[in-house]
């Protein structure tokens, strides 16, 4: 590749910004009057990095968290890296009801318990000398990118209607990625979303206690709806890096990534107090997802890095019409949900000092970020174990990268590879906090099929608290 000075593509960067803003502000301006809904189950945060920077992380994806984030940006990785994260996520909502009732939910506990996870690995087949197949990349990621793990007291003034709900659902991510050019990568992978018996509850589970209304049991009987199953879907990539400075990083980077839907048919039992009334059934429809991403480094020098982005995010929940439960004896519970589909907005930065003075074989990052998002539930069809409003998150974080002599804690060697094959060349640390608000939701016109009508209206006010680590080691 011909090497250019850092001042053109700097002067390049200026006027393809004033365009990028022109331009971006004009798709923004058009998104806005249907930016009006978000969240659900889906979880956004699967990397520490990311999470720091409110999720605005697709344009970067400079880290092995891109086999979720971004796939086109595992060209961007050199050798085998690998990252292991978990998300600490605890918070409550408090319910009050028309009447002045009230009652809390929260995740089982103080915090989700499995909590979600993510685990990367990523491997630059050039770098290991595969050759043949060009500029290959090729990952495979282990991510929970939507659940639910909610409870409300067995005695709450909603009990007929849900008591606790959980969905621990886990996407396998097979992963490849090719660098077409120098400013081009794309990447294609598969989603295999299923459930694990060691993990959680190994299956979809909804309880409620029995409102005796038709075809149920007597008032007061615990209810369980419960099913399982495997479902495969796929996501496609681009990463285009226009502008480079003199070492060939990126000064700027456009995303656009696509993952289509999934249906889950969950099979299972319907149970009361334990015991099997039947068989049971109804079919999720995981939504597709739009998202596209800008980065901009105004600084990338040997010395120190800043990185801006803007992210934004559609999400297609209105695949879920309905879950309506059937019955092995031919009975149908009708669950119409009519969710309509949503936009999450992300902003977020990140500034990083290479090799600073007092820690010469280390990289330190500080991080920021915030999004903004709308719910995409009907006051219809709220269930409160998805305590759904709109919300803002704001987030922040730190990043450790350990190099060359350094000493990861003080005890390990960050980077020798002398006689020994498989020793590391990095080991990394990242840490974020995040804090989700949700609005004061009002919900009226509930039309929960088994609860006793009207217990689900009242007013919800829920806030989370989310902290995230994530280890990296890079061979």
């Amino acid at each position: 590749m011909t090497q250019r000075t850092t001042k053109q593509p700097r002067i390049q960067l200026q006027l393809w910004l004033k365009g990028v803003i022109v331009s971006g502000s004009l798709f923004l301006a058009c998104l806005s009057p249907a930016i009006a809904f978000a969240g659900a189950f889906r979880i956004f945060d699967q990397s520490a990095s990311a999470t720091a920077q409110g999720g605005a992380f697709a344009a970067q994806a400079d880290d092995p968290s891109a086999i979720f984030f971004n796939p086109a940006g595992l060209t961007q990785l050199r050798g085998i890296q690998t990252s292991f994260g978990v998300m600490l996520i605890g918070g409550h909502t408090t319910y009050t009801s028309p009447t002045g009732a009230t009652t809390r939910g929260n995740f089982d506990g103080s915090i989700a318990v499995p909590p979600p996870i993510n685990v990367y690995f990523s491997a630059n087949l050039k770098d290991l000398g595969f050759s043949a197949l060009g500029d290959l990349s090729a990952g495979l990621g282990i991510v929970s990118p939507f659940g639910i793990l909610y409870r409300y007291p067995d005695d709450g003034p909603f009990s007929t209607a849900v008591t606790k709900q959980a969905l621990p659902l886990i996407d396998i991510k097979p992963t490849l990625a090719y660098k077409l050019s120098d400013q081009l990568s794309v990447g294609v992978g598969a989603d295999i979303y299923t459930f694990a018996s060691f993990w959680g509850s190994g299956q979809s589970v909804t309880k409620f206690n029995s409102s005796g209304g038709p075809g149920l049991p007597p008032p007061g009987t615990r209810m369980e709806v419960n099913g399982g199953d495997t479902a495969a879907g796929f996501n496609v990539s681009l990463l285009y890096t226009p502008f480079r400075n003199e070492d060939g990083k990126p000064l700027a980077n456009v995303a656009l990534i696509y993952r289509s839907q999934a249906t889950l048919h969950l099979d299972g039992n319907f149970l009361a107090n334990g015991g099997l009334v039947t068989d049971a059934s109804t079919t999720l429809v995981l939504p597709q997802v739009f998202a596209g991403g800008i980065s901009i480094w105004p600084i990338r020098d040997r010395t120190h890095e800043w990185k801006l982005e803007l992210d934004v995010d559609m999400t297609g929940w209105k695949s879920v019409r309905n879950t309506d439960v059937h019955l092995s004896n031919g009975t149908t519970i009708p669950f119409a949900q009519n969710w309509r589909n949503s936009y999450t907005t992300m902003i977020g930065t990140e500034y990083k000092w290479l090799r600073p003075e007092r820690l010469p074989a280390w990289e330190v990052a500080l991080r920021a970020g915030y999004w903004h998002s709308q719910t995409p539930i009907p006051d219809s069809s709220f269930l409160p174990t998805v305590p759904d409003a709109d919300q803002h998150a704001i987030s922040v974080g730190l990043g450790f990268l350990c190099k060359d002599d350094g000493r990861f804690l003080g005890l390990v060697e960050c980077a020798n590879t002398e006689g020994k094959a498989m020793r590391p060349k990095a080991i990394g640390l990242d840490l974020a906090y995040q804090a989700i608000f949700y609005e004061t939701r009002t919900i009226s016109g509930n039309l929960n099929p088994v609860a006793i009508p009207g217990v689900v209206n009242g007013t919800y006010q829920t806030s989370f608290h989310v902290g995230m680590i994530n280890f990296r080691v890079n061979f």
